[in-house]
């Protein structure tokens, strides 16, 4: 079965502290047992063209669509939504079942 990912391109707004945002992303996925990985990312090499202002990419990992459901309708999800939503300028995400080509080595 592929694995389920949850994929979120975002610009924060200005004046934000960015990095009270990933403590908060990592605080949250550390509670919530069904996400099975996290990882993020700023730009630092793409074309301001190409990135459309887009700064920051946070990608969690689900061993199943389902424990992706039971993330989204957790109450620390719930809870951190908010403020995190407040932070951000453009968002983009995309939810969809992985397809792997090349395995990790």
């Amino acid at each position: 079965m592929a694995e389920f990912k949850h994929l979120v391109i975002v610009k924060f707004k200005e004046g934000v502290v960015v990095e009270e945002m990933v403590k908060g992303m990592e605080k949250l996925v550390s509670e919530i047992d069904a996400v099975k990985s996290f990882e993020w990312g700023q730009d630092v090499e793409g074309q301001e063209m190409l990135r459309q202002g887009f700064t920051h990419v946070f990608v969690m990992t689900f061993s199943k669509k389902e424990d992706y459901a039971t993330f989204a309708a957790h109450p620390s999800h719930l809870e951190f939504s908010g403020p995190f939503s407040a932070a951000i300028e453009k968002i983009v995400v995309l939810d969809f079942p992985s397809v792997i080509v090349k395995p990790p080595a």
